[in-house]
């Protein structure tokens, strides 16, 4: 039988419509106005809504319309005393599974609830099965028989069952996304939704919006109400990706959500309740940066109940094969490039080679020598892989390494390779820096960071002009 929410501010006739669901079996939960139904609804699970609509604090197309936002397979059936065609017609068009004018016939209330219940269970069965065929599709990024993705696979079939929160640190390219879906396609939220959100993206106004949504008015533009993405990942897997670049007052107000399960949408202040399983992701060190005070101690702790390490390509040569193949079928099919095969010695030079851009980057080759390839098969020309990921024999890493000294002073020696590397992007973009932290790999404020600490003006670089120090 199914779960309901009965809404109506007249204990009585709560009672009746009680006594009335109880011969089928329902079970009954009551609340005596909006208020009081909006944060039931938000805090547990319904399979149908039955509201009243004229109440003391406020009406039941409000409540729908609250409902519908927080989720809107639930069906929300809204009776009145007072039926009008105009009510009738308004209570559609915002959703309304039905519209049962007082006094009503027990017989008829109990129909509409039956259709109302079964519709519910066909769009939750729905969303089974979709689940089960996504967990039957082997996520693409986690491909390979490596011993180290031999543990993330263990590792994730271990976490997805609980509602612990993760952190995936790895760097960039690697596939921490795919892993958070992974964590999520095998849990029991597989059939709820998974809302990815990367932080960097936002300054910090919009991410908080972003995050946790606004209420219509709440900054200019806002010119209607909007839930935030811990709103529409309701019962189901939130993915902050590069959680590292999140603003400290938005982790004070993340704290908050992880400690009591509320989210406050800005221009609001009355708190709603979400039930969001948080997996983030991360290609910096938190611990430096708690250490450092860029990030609080008490979230990093929240955060990292289960962390997990993906490891960079390079460490896992033996899975770039099985990954090659997997891309270049990828490539045929969704491209609608010709079939082509690796070489020996094109599939030699990818095992050679560093991949600084992991499997994100391997994925671009393959693609790009699929397109251009003259021949049926990839040759090692058709792979334009730069000299800085070279393995350590040649021209690469290794014998830059091997041309310093026995003795170096491994932090400034760090330090200058990296200010060299950022001028470089800075220059190839033409002062361009969100192309230069393209280039880099890493996001546009983390670049800012950089510029900052290496003591590099932000606008030193012009179009056409050369990079200068300042």
């Amino acid at each position: 039988m199914a779960r309901l929410l009965v809404v109506d501010d007249e204990a009585n006739m709560r009672r009746v419509l009680v006594s009335i669901l109880a011969v089928d079996g329902h079970e009954v939960v009551e609340a005596e106005g909006v208020r009081t139904a909006q944060r039931a609804f938000a805090g547990s699970q319904f399979d149908l809504v039955l509201t009243d609509q004229r109440m003391a604090d406020g009406d039941g197309l409000t409540l729908l319309s609250s409902c519908r936002e927080v989720d809107s397979s639930v069906p929300v059936v809204v009776m009145t005393a007072f039926a009008t065609v105009e009510l009738a017609v308004d209570a559609m068009k915002l959703g309304a599974f039905d519209f049962v004018p007082k006094p009503f016939v027990p017989e008829a209330v109990r129909a509409v609830v039956r259709r109302a219940c079964e519709r519910t269970e066909l769009l939750r069965e729905n969303e089974r099965l979709r689940g089960q065929v996504r967990r039957l599709a082997q996520p693409t990024g986690l491909l390979g028989g490596s011993r180290a993705m031999g543990a993330i696979h263990e590792l994730i079939g271990r976490v997805a069952p609980t509602n612990a929160t993760v952190l995936i640190h790895g760097e960039t390219g690697t596939g921490k996304e795919l892993v958070a879906r992974a964590i999520h396609e095998a849990s029991p939220r597989a059939s709820r939704p998974f809302v990815a959100v990367n932080c960097a993206g936002f300054t910090e106004t919009l991410l908080e919006s972003e995050l946790f949504g606004h209420e219509r008015g709440a900054f200019t533009g806002a010119d209607r109400a909007r839930q935030g993405v811990f709103e529409a990942a309701h019962r189901g897997s939130l993915f902050l990706d590069e959680a590292g670049e999140m603003p400290l007052p938005l982790q004070a107000k993340l704290l908050r959500v992880l400690m009591n399960g509320e989210v406050v949408r800005v221009g609001a202040t009355a708190p709603r309740l979400v039930d969001v399983r948080i997996v983030v992701a991360t290609n910096r060190d938190l611990q430096d940066m708690v250490r450092s005070g860029s990030f609080r101690e008490d979230l990093y702790y929240r955060l990292a109940v289960v962390p997990i390490e993906v490891p960079a390509l390079r460490e896992r040569r033996e899975d770039i094969p099985v990954l090659a193949d997997h891309f270049l079928a990828l490539a045929a099919r969704e491209l609608n490039a010709p079939a082509r095969s690796l070489s020996t010695g094109a599939r030699a030079r990818l095992l050679e080679y560093g991949f600084p851009g992991n499997v994100r980057e391997l994925r671009n080759l393959i693609e790009r020598a699929s397109i251009l390839a003259r021949g049926s098969a990839i040759e090692a020309d058709d792979l334009p892989l730069g000299g800085g990921g070279r393995s350590a024999s040649g021209d690469g890493p290794g014998a830059f390494v091997e041309s310093l000294p026995e003795t170096v002073d491994l932090d400034a020696t760090m330090t200058l390779v990296e200010r060299h590397l950022v001028l470089r992007a800075l220059a190839s973009a033409r002062g361009v820096q969100a192309e230069a932290a393209r280039r880099l790999g890493i996001s546009r404020s983390l670049l800012a960071y950089k510029l900052k600490a290496l003591g590099l003006s932000a606008e030193a670089v012009s179009p056409g002009a050369d990079v200068k120090e300042s």
